[in-house]
């Protein structure tokens, strides 16, 4: 485990980073800032000081809550898989129905995707198609 002695407390930015649960201390910041981040039942300032065994829980997209317990600190990065010995998931199994409505979620997406512009080769083809070459 990567528990530094010589941490008691850290950044609950730097630490949601550290431990790979978002990709950069801002996008952890811009969570924390908006609410979607607590800490033992509060809403949680970035700035936050974080102990061992303090309940973390964030708020991802579609509904869906993560929950974790603080296991070890470190300010510093470190590699993924010891990064994953710093908190204990103890996020719910998400349940049939909500398995299914993902997978919707992500069929309707796919959808709903705004159309993009041809590349060259069908730019090619369609003036082909069009009689102007």
């Amino acid at each position: 485990m990567v528990n530094d002695d010589r941490l008691e407390t850290v950044r609950l930015d730097v630490w949601l980073d550290v431990s790979c649960l978002f990709k950069t201390r801002s996008e952890a910041q811009k969570m924390c800032k908006g609410g979607k981040v607590s800490v033992n039942g509060q809403n949680a300032k970035p700035h936050r000081l974080i102990r061992v065994a303090d309940e973390i829980e964030i708020s991802r997209p579609f509904g869906r809550r993560q929950r974790l317990v603080v296991r070890g600190l470190a300010d510093t990065h470190v590699a993924k898989a010891a990064a994953r010995q710093l908190y204990e998931d103890r996020t719910p199994p998400p349940s049939a129905a909500e398995i299914e409505i993902r997978r919707l979620e992500r069929i309707y997406r796919a959808a709903m995707s705004p159309p993009r512009a041809p590349d060259k080769r069908e730019r090619r083809e369609l003036r082909r198609l069009k009689g102007r070459e």
